[in-house]
């Protein structure tokens, strides 16, 4: 299988090492605005360059957009225009009016499209979404969402970024959907600079907190930071009528318990990188199987869209001082 991979900055060339680890893909193709960064990631993975768009896409059976941001629609756009299946990393767009018509367009066509909400593909999240759905966990009371970064993102990064609640936060809104099968019904968000006064610059926070009201009543509470300076820790709590359990904390939670146990006596996770590698991998091999014609798409675009109504309500919150019901932003994806 030839496959096109856009972007090669830090996912990128996380996608780009794990696609030329299977036998499948026959043809890695890298295209990136950065020349330089190109070569590298193709000498690295035993791939090629493409100087453009159209070259990338030429003979491709599988594209997988990683690129900045602000280019995901575009490139997706191409590819299914051509009837290439895709796989976009989050967020589908930049924007709710880009991504509503994007994902307008793409229901127009029979192209599936996979978008890049790997915690769907960690084994500890998958088992706790079977606990759930299979009643063990009883009645659901509380999800507790964990998401502090290590370090901040690259300063000229965090201007195009989208802010917090839909860069990183979106991640967390789209597990907390898939995982319960709940649609969130109303989000109240709040965000503070404490640390790093180049989020104020472009009205961003680099500290936030949020509390998400599901369909069925169930809560949700959100941290966020984008620094921890004991390394990357991202979690998840369940709380039901029968158990309580908890996702992503081990040995390696970036986490200095006060209290007698294990809890971060081993190495911390650095970033994303490192702690979801395996979940990348095994959303990576789905959208090959999703590429051949296999299995459906796992997370749609209506999954992408959704997220991000979310998000904006998120950040709509945030700057209004007050709860926001996601019906007030946009309209629900249709089904499908």
């Amino acid at each position: 299988m030839r496959v096109a991979l856009f972007g090669a900055g830090r996912i990128g060339q996380l996608h780009g090492r794990l696609l030329a680890e299977q036998p499948e893909v026959s043809e890695l193709v890298i295209s990136d605005p950065d020349a330089e960064r190109a070569r590298q990631a193709a000498n690295a993975t035993g791939g090629t360059v493409a100087p453009t768009v159209d070259a990338a896409l030429d003979g491709a059976e599988a594209v997988v957009v990683a690129a900045t941001t602000s280019a995901h629609a575009s490139l997706t756009r191409a590819a299914v225009d051509r009837g290439i299946p895709v796989f976009c990393e989050k967020p589908l767009a930049l924007d709710l009016d880009e991504t509503v018509r994007l994902v307008d367009d793409i229901a127009r066509t029979n192209v599936p499209v996979q978008v890049g909400f790997m915690r769907r593909f960690d084994p500890t999240y998958i088992d706790a979404r079977r606990l759930l759905r299979s009643g063990e966990l009883g009645t659901l009371y509380l999800v507790r969402l964990i998401s502090h970064d290590h370090e901040p993102p690259p300063d000229g990064y965090i201007p195009t970024s989208g802010g917090l609640f839909r860069d990183s936060s979106i991640h967390d809104f789209d597990a907390l959907r898939w995982l319960t099968g709940r649609e969130v019904h109303e989000v109240y968000a709040v965000g503070s600079v404490r640390g790093f006064p180049i989020f104020a610059e472009s009205g961003d926070a680099d500290t936030a907190a949020a509390i998400l009201r599901l369909d069925d009543g169930t809560l949700g509470v959100l941290s966020q930071t984008r620094h921890n300076p004991r390394g990357y820790d991202v979690r998840m709590e369940l709380v039901g009528s029968r158990d309580a359990v908890a996702v992503g904390l081990t040995q390696k939670t970036p986490l200095r318990t006060l209290d007698d146990g294990l809890i971060g006596s081993a190495a911390a996770w650095d970033s994303f990188l490192d702690r979801f590698e395996t979940a990348y991998r095994a959303e990576l091999l789905a959208f090959l199987r999703v590429a051949r014609g296999e299995i459906p798409s796992p997370c749609t675009p209506r999954d992408g869209l959704e997220a991000m109504r979310i998000s904006v309500a998120a950040t709509r919150s945030r700057a209004d001082g007050r709860p926001v019901s996601v019906s007030e932003v946009g309209q629900p994806a249709p089904a499908g």
